[in-house]
């Protein structure tokens, strides 16, 4: 099912409310899927007042009103009810609106489906975060994700109130992988990094310029991040 035609759609529910009456149930069941008590008792309002003031016109304008709420609350159940399967849209109050509505993803036990399909994170990005976690590392922030893999921080705002991190002491010890930049070979050694790694790590930025990410290093080098994961 493509973005647009979720959207468009027009759920059964709504064109049960047009029942007279009973219909006010078909928007209690709404708040049910919805688990909105708010919405149930709109409903199930709709149902009870009918019956306890039984004049016509009285209960032509509440039926009125009945498919003119269902009606009003369709976009907004729609959006409650979006598919995890579907890409999250391009709008950003619409893309929003929809992340309030699902549970935080904790970011470093996520699945790579979740990267992507949940987050809606491009799969090179979702491969590359997937690739440096099975080498053990600990993502702290959406800062770090920036400076790390160098993803947008435009993408990143997006995401911003849908992703946790799980607590982890580097948080309080101001570390950063771009020192490595700076760090001489004997340096790196001296922070535990094997000789061959450093002299290796060195070398590459001597000859092609400093680094630009983790997943720099990483791609230039072809040495797995676990063996110089000191510096981040």
């Amino acid at each position: 099912m493509s973005q647009p035609s979720w959207f468009d759609q027009t759920p059964t529910w709504v064109w049960w409310s047009c029942i007279p009456v009973l219909g006010g149930g078909a928007i209690a069941y709404a708040g049910v899927k919805c688990r909105s008590n708010v919405w149930i008792g709109i409903g199930a309002g709709f149902v009870a007042i009918p019956i306890i003031f039984s004049s016509s016109s009285f209960a032509t304008l509440l039926w009125m009103a009945q498919v003119a709420t269902a009606f009003a609350l369709k976009r907004e159940y729609l959006i409650k009810m979006y598919p995890k399967n579907l890409p999250l849209p391009e709008d950003p109050k619409l893309f929003a609106t929809i992340a309030a509505n699902r549970p935080k993803i904790e970011f470093n036990s996520c699945s790579k489906n979740d990267l992507v399909n949940v987050l809606g994170l491009p799969i090179v990005y979702a491969h590359d975060i997937d690739s440096l976690r099975d080498e053990g590392h600990i993502f702290t922030s959406l800062e770090e994700l920036h400076d790390i893999l160098e993803i947008p921080n435009s993408t990143l705002k997006k995401i911003e109130s849908m992703v946790v991190f799980g607590y982890d002491y580097r948080q309080e010890v101001g570390y950063s992988w771009k020192r490595v930049n700076f760090m001489s070979a004997d340096e790196l050694i001296a922070i535990g990094m094997e000789a061959k790694v450093a002299i290796a790590i060195a070398a590459e930025r001597q000859s092609r310029g400093e680094f630009k990410s983790i997943m720099d290093i990483k791609k230039r080098t072809g040495i797995p991040f676990s063996a110089y994961r000191q510096v981040a």
